[in-house]
C-alpha cells in the first residue's frame, strides 16, 4: 500500500460495520480531535492470526476505562471486528490500528459524558518499524523530553494524548538522522523509546527499566517471559544514565518495532550480539507458531 492514509482502497470497520476506506470519517467536531479523549491499540497479524490479539482488546477497554470512557463493544466482539476487517481486505499479514474516541455530540468543551464512545478498527501492510535497522541496528537520540509522573495521567493506558512528546521527540531525532529517541522519565531514570520498550545486556545478564511510570508492553512482556524461559537472568529495575557506557547489547520491543537491536544512542554504542539475534530470531519464530 502506497499513498496518504486516507485516500486507499479497501475497508474499514466503524460502530459495528464495515465501510470504504475513503468514507471513514469524523466531524471536525469530534472531541478526541480537540481534546486527545482517544485511546488505541497496535496489532501484528501473522499468517492470518493477530499475535495475543484478545490480550490487545481487552488492553484497549482497560485504557478506556483509565480514561473513563466506555468502550460499547465486548473484547470478543473486537476480536470479530479485526478479523472481519483483515478477511475483507483480503491480509494474512498486516499491522492492525483499533481505535476508541469520544466523539461529536452534545458537548463540546472539557466535559463530555453525553458525547459517544466510537469505536473503528483499521489495517494495512507494513513493514519492519526501523527499517534496516534489524540487520545493523538503530540510531537513537536522547530526547529533551521526558516521561511525566505517573500521578499526572494514567501512564497505563495506550491513551493517543501520551504520544505527542513522542512525536516531538522522533521529529527530532529524525532530523539528526536517527531512527528514533530515548526518553528518560520525569525522575531522570532511563525509560523506553517514543514508541517501543527498551532492554541492556551485560555479562549475559538483561537489564530493562521499570514501567512505573510508562506503558508495560505487551511485547516487553512476551519478550521478559522468553528470556525467563531461555534461564536468562532479568532485573526489570531503575537504570541511570551513566550505566549506559558500561552496557554490551541493547534492543527495542513493541508490536510495531517487534524486536529491533540497537547500534547507538546519543554517543553510546551497542553491538548487534547473539543474545540480541537471539532474541529477535525467537520472537520472530513465536508470533509466527
Amino acid at each position: 500500500m502506497a499513498g496518504a492514509y486516507d485516500d486507499r482502497d479497501g475497508k474499514i470497520w466503524m460502530d459495528g460495520k464495515l465501510v470504504e476506506w475513503r468514507d471513514a470519517k469524523v466531524h471536525i467536531l469530534t472531541h478526541a480531535l480537540h481534546y486527545a479523549s482517544s485511546v488505541f491499540e497496535g496489532e501484528r497479524c501473522y499468517n492470518g492470526k493477530i499475535f495475543k490479539g484478545h490480550e490487545h482488546s481487552l488492553r484497549l477497554r482497560r485504557s478506556a476505562e483509565l480514561l473513563d470512557m466506555e468502550v460499547p463493544y465486548t473484547a470478543e466482539e473486537l476480536d470479530i471486528a479485526k478479523d472481519a476487517v483483515l478477511k475483507a481486505n483480503g491480509w494474512d499479514n498486516a499491522y492492525v490500528r483499533a481505535l476508541a474516541w469520544r466523539g461529536s455530540g452534545e458537548d463540546m468543551g472539557v466535559a463530555a459524558k453525553r458525547n459517544p464512545v466510537r469505536v473503528a478498527v483499521a489495517a494495512w501492510e507494513w513493514g519492519n518499524y526501523y527499517g534496516d535497522a534489524k540487520m545493523k541496528g538503530a540510531k537513537l537520540d536522547i530526547a529533551k523530553w521526558r516521561r511525566p509522573d505517573p500521578a499526572t495521567i494514567p501512564s497505563e493506558a495506550k491513551a493517543a494524548g501520551l504520544y505527542m512528546i513522542c512525536t516531538m521527540s522522533k521529529h527530532a531525532a529524525e532530523a539528526k538522522g536517527c531512527s528514533d529517541a530515548m526518553m528518560f522519565d520525569y525522575r531522570g531514570y532511563v525509560a523506553e523509546a517514543t514508541g517501543a520498550n527498551i532492554f541492556f545486556v551485560k555479562d549475559g545478564e538483561v537489564h530493562t527499566p521499570k514501567p512505573d511510570c510508562f506503558l508495560n508492553g505487551i511485547t516487553r512482556q512476551t519478550v521478559i517471559q522468553m528470556l525467563k524461559d531461555m534461564q536468562i537472568k532479568v532485573h526489570e529495575r531503575h537504570i541511570l544514565p551513566e550505566e549506559l557506557e558500561g552496557f554490551e547489547q541493547c534492543w527495542l520491543t513493541g508490536t510495531a518495532a517487534e524486536v529491533t537491536p540497537v547500534g547507538q544512542i546519543g554517543t553510546y554504542a551497542f553491538e548487534v550480539g547473539d543474545l540480541t539475534r537471539r532474541v529477535a530470531t525467537e520472537y520472530e519464530r513465536l508470533v509466527r507458531s
